[in-house]
C-alpha cells in the first residue's frame, strides 16, 4: 500500500507517543532551525538533499522519514523527488512545524 504524501502533526504525535520509531526530517535552513525545532530534527536543508540522499535512504530503510518545513510546501517538493528516487517511505508533515505548534506543541516557537 502506498502511503499518503502528507502525514498530520495529530498522527505524527500518536506514533511516536507509541514508541514508532520516525525519523523527523528538517529541510529548512539552518537560521530557521535555530529559530524553532522538533525534538531529535535531523537538519538536512532543502538543498543539500540530494547529496544526502544515501544517508536519508538507509533512515527510511528503518523507519518512516517525516519530512517537514515552516509551512509545508517545501517538505512535500523533497518528498515528491524522494519518492522520484526511489524512497517510498516517506511523508511530509502537512502543515509544517507551524501547525505542529499551533496543534500539539504550543512551546516550539511560531516565526
Amino acid at each position: 500500500m502506498k502511503l499518503d504524501l502528507e502525514i498530520s502533526p495529530g498522527e505524527v504525535k500518536r506514533r511516536l507517543d507509541a514508541g514508532q520509531a520516525l525519523l523527523l526530517l528538517d529541510v529548512r535552513e539552518p537560521l530557521e532551525y535555530a529559530v524553532s525545532a522538533l525534538a531529535d530534527a535531523e537538519l538536512i536543508p532543502m538543498n543539500t538533499v540530494p547529496e544526502r540522499l544515501p544517508d536519508i535512504m538507509g533512515f527510511a530503510g528503518r523507519c518512516l522519514v517525516v519530512v517537514y518545513c515552516h509551512h509545508g510546501t517545501r517538505s512535500l517538493s523533497v518528498v515528491h523527488w524522494l519518492r522520484e528516487q526511489g524512497v517510498e517511505n516517506c511523508q511530509s508533515l502537512g502543515g509544517g512545524i507551524e501547525r505542529w505548534s499551533l496543534e500539539i506543541d504550543p512551546a516550539v516557537p511560531r516565526y
